[in-house]
């Protein structure tokens, strides 16, 4: 659904250790009932500059209060990333926020770091106290197998509802030499731009300087990661991390071109992975591109599309195969964005030509069947057209089933 920048080159079964300078292992810490790792650890080999975003919900996790304020305070100093699934260690006060801190410096001690250079993420159920005990042996067990391999298992330790790990890499030449970009995510449910239940880490083997790496990782997320809707949740653990270690000896950030390169690298794997997520949504059956044209800003155009991406009521109709598109209509007009009815399109595809549901704000006059042979497809496009200007957005969403209500019905029993 979105081709391979020709400068890009995919790594098969990359990960967050491809980069080179970078290792990960993970272990079980009894969080998961079925014995599956449920604790990993991210370390690199030099210090790296760091950039993050998280959460915008209000309610945040200790984690990422930790993790914050750290970046605020040491955001060149990163050499580790300690990680759980199961236990969101959110709304649980000062205890929590002491159990963060304890979980970040067990990380140090037993990968051998200095103080106060490990994020931790947190993801699972909230309101709960984290294991500590347990979460430290696991991370001290995990600190003793370390390997430039180890990415893909760190990806499956941090799946929660996820049913397969999500991880990818890819590289670039400069004339400087080969610059290597990876990253995991975990994500399936609560999944809504501004973040959602997702985490992902993001390394570079690239040089680079966190007062470039924030803005830059903003932009990213905001075409990737808050590009992406799964049910409308947001959450209170989000975190996307961005790394760069420097062991390909390459600085993009001292030529343009070489930097807009980098930029495309770090976006095509975080798309890779926010794609993955959405793939993977809990119960989905569907995946839909929502590409919305005509905007007067990106974010005017982006927010029309997250509006039909959280419909529920365009959701199941996906679900259905069922071509209504008034629905999906009715949803842009929602979003809070002034629209000029009379200039609104829809069009929607599968793999063919575009069907026109819509024009003009009023109905098209499509076949029906053609309709619902492209709503019945696994991957689906719409197109809506706002007709006032030529910004533009795109946005990813899914079905809602049945087995979304079954899965979040019973979650914590």
């Amino acid at each position: 659904m979105h081709p391979l920048p020709s400068a890009l080159a995919d790594i098969p079964n990359g990960s967050v250790t491809t980069p080179r300078g970078f290792t990960a292992a993970a272990a079980h810490a009894g969080l998961k009932a079925d014995g599956a790792p449920d604790v990993a650890l991210l370390v690199s080999a030099t210090s790296c500059a760091t950039a993050g975003v998280f959460t915008k919900n209000a309610v945040r996790a200790a984690p990422v209060v930790y993790d914050a304020d750290l970046l605020a305070e040491r955001p060149g100093r990163v050499r580790a990333v300690a990680m759980n699934a199961r236990v969101a260690n959110a709304c649980t006060g000062a205890p929590g926020l002491a159990a963060a801190r304890a979980m970040a410096q067990a990380a140090e001690q037993a990968a051998a770091l200095p103080p106060r250079t490990a994020l931790v993420l947190s993801t699972g159920v909230i309101g709960v106290a984290l294991p500590l005990e347990q979460v430290v042996d696991a991370l001290r067990a995990a600190a003793g197998r370390l390997t430039p391999d180890g990415g893909p298992e760190a990806a499956r330790a941090i799946m929660t509802t996820d049913t397969r790990p999500k991880h990818c890499a890819v590289r670039f030449e400069t004339p400087a030499g080969i610059v290597t970009v990876g990253g995991i995510a975990k994500g399936a449910g609560m999944i809504h731009p501004d973040m959602a239940t997702l985490l992902a880490v993001l390394t570079t083997d690239a040089a680079g300087e966190p007062a470039g790496l924030q803005p830059l990782l903003r932009r990213v997320a905001d075409r990737s990661f808050n590009a992406i809707s799964v049910d409308g949740d947001t959450s209170t653990n989000d975190t996307v991390l961005l790394l760069a270690g420097g062991a390909s000896g390459v600085d993009p950030s001292r030529d343009g071109a070489v930097w807009k390169t980098f930029e495309d690298a770090v976006l095509q794997v975080a798309r890779t992975l926010a794609l993955a997520i959405v793939s993977d949504g809990e119960g989905a059956s569907k995946v839909v591109e929502i590409q919305v044209t005509g905007g007067v800003s990106e974010a005017a155009a982006r927010e029309v599309g997250r509006a039909i991406a959280r419909s529920t009521l365009v959701k199941t109709a996906i679900y259905g195969a069922d071509p209504n598109w008034g629905r999906i209509l009715a949803a842009a007009g929602a979003a809070g964005v002034p629209l000029a009815v009379e200039r609104l399109s829809l069009q929607a595809a599968a793999d063919g030509e575009w069907l026109t549901l819509a024009t003009g704000g009023a109905t098209a006059h499509a076949d029906l069947g053609a309709a619902h042979a492209i709503f019945a497809q696994k991957t689906i496009r719409l197109r809506v057209d706002l007709g006032l200007g030529r910004a533009e957005a795109v946005v990813w969403t899914c079905d809602l089933t049945p087995d979304y209500v079954r899965i979040n019905a019973d979650y914590t029993s």
